[in-house]
């Protein structure tokens, strides 16, 4: 079996949207209504540490790779079918749309509001407002990430099938 680099774009792209679905999914599923269920100071104080302790390399490609992947992987298949090409259009514009630029223009503003809140000794209003400030927004924009990156990887398997059922096809 020969692999040729549009093989291995598709491949790195399907497991890094893949991995990155995972990760909202579970976030979206356990995490987050696991910690909102903790009072406002054990909340914030979670959301900090898990801030922290997500942004490391391994994270970031992850994460971010597929910014990449969907790139070379629309250029790559530029010459398929249309369908396949569309597919791999919106699964791109869905994963840069969706997760990325949702990422950086909202949930990093709100992890950065929440990174500058000294929590040692809060007043429980002050507590309450931060918490207030935060959690519904954060938790509606990280939403918007599950379901982007969630399609972004069915349009990617999609294609997969598409693109077997063309060559069974064409045999």
């Amino acid at each position: 079996m020969e692999f040729s680099i549009n093989s291995i774009t598709t491949i790195s792209t399907i497991l890094l949207t893949g991995l990155t679905a995972g990760l909202c999914f579970t976030w979206t599923n356990a995490v987050t209504p696991g910690i909102g269920r903790l009072d406002d100071l054990g909340y914030l104080q979670s959301f900090q540490e898990m801030n922290r302790a997500i942004i490391n390399p391994l994270f970031l490609v992850v994460f971010f790779g597929p910014f990449f992947t969907h790139i070379a992987n629309i250029y790559l298949n530029r010459n398929q079918s249309n369908t396949i090409f569309w597919m791999l259009f919106a699964a791109g514009i869905l994963y840069v749309a969706g997760v990325v630029v949702i990422t950086i223009f909202g949930n990093v503003p709100l992890n950065e509001m929440l990174e500058s809140t000294d929590l040692e000794n809060p007043s429980p209003e002050k507590l309450k407002a931060l918490r207030n400030s935060f959690e519904h927004k954060w938790n509606r924009l990280h939403l918007i990430r599950t379901i982007t990156s969630v399609l972004s990887l069915l349009l990617l398997i999609l294609t997969l099938l598409q693109n077997q059922f063309n060559t069974n096809t064409n045999l």
